[in-house]
């Protein structure tokens, strides 16, 4: 499984998409704009193993703050959203106040809808990503991907029932580390975020789950086998939200 993945961004991504879809029993990807969900959902097959969902990255907000109205009314028809969220980051806390517009308006939307399930992007931003979940208690399930908070934000997060998807590449740091020892057990699931994140300067592929898994079980003190079958019964589990 993998819960956090840019499957049409791959180089060759048609044939990542074809390997993915064969190799994996589920795959999250997630786009960076309600353009690119359009597009990305004309020209790959549909697979049932397969989720394409609508998003509009943080980071790109300022650029394609126009296609809110078409996300929000992409959300109609799905019950997963993702890439969404909020980046406090140097780079691009210039476009903070835009960002922040747009994910409260999905929070809201999802409300609206009965609940979704989002990735949701929160990078020096966590306090206020979980802010704006409070201001709308309907609004689903979320899944923090790639969390880089503290430790006290990854309490707050922890209180509120999210979820978290990691990958590899958050093992490579001593904070990801630190931080995926201390994730609550039943709500962690696989993620790839490829292919952006890199491990050994080559992309995380979409069937990384394994490799996830013996990493964990390291930082939990667990045997890799019993990591895996945890976190394939949590990925199950969490599913059930995302099915229309």
């Amino acid at each position: 499984m993998d819960f956090h993945c840019h499957l049409d961004l791959y180089p060759g991504a048609r044939d990542v998409y074809r390997e993915a879809a064969q190799r994996n029993e589920f795959t999250w990807l997630v786009t960076t704009s309600p353009k690119a969900f359009a597009a990305t959902s004309r020209a790959l097959p549909a697979s049932p193993s397969v989720l394409i969902s609508p998003g509009l990255h943080p980071e790109i907000a300022h650029e394609r703050a126009a296609e809110l109205d078409l996300l929000l009314e992409q959300m109609t028809g799905v019950k997963a959203v993702g890439e969404v969220g909020l980046d406090g980051s140097p780079r691009f806390r210039t476009h903070y106040k835009v960002q922040r517009r747009i994910f409260r308006a999905v929070i809201a939307r999802s409300a609206e809808l009965g609940g979704r399930t989002l990735s949701i992007h929160s990078r020096r931003a966590v306090k206020d990503v979980l802010a704006d979940l409070d201001a709308h208690p309907g609004y689903g399930t979320a899944v923090l991907h790639w969390f880089s908070g503290n430790q006290a934000e990854l309490r707050a997060a922890q209180d509120r029932g999210c979820w978290f998807s990691i990958g590899p590449a958050m093992f490579d740091s001593e904070n990801g580390r630190r931080l995926a020892s201390a994730m609550p057990h039943n709500r962690v699931v696989p993620e790839s975020d490829g292919p952006f994140a890199t491990v050994g300067g080559k992309p995380v592929m979409p069937w990384s789950a394994p490799e996830t898994a013996k990493r964990l079980a390291e930082v939990w003190n667990l045997p890799a086998g019993e990591v895996a079958g945890l976190l394939a019964r949590n990925g199950a589990s969490l599913r059930v939200s995302m099915e229309i």
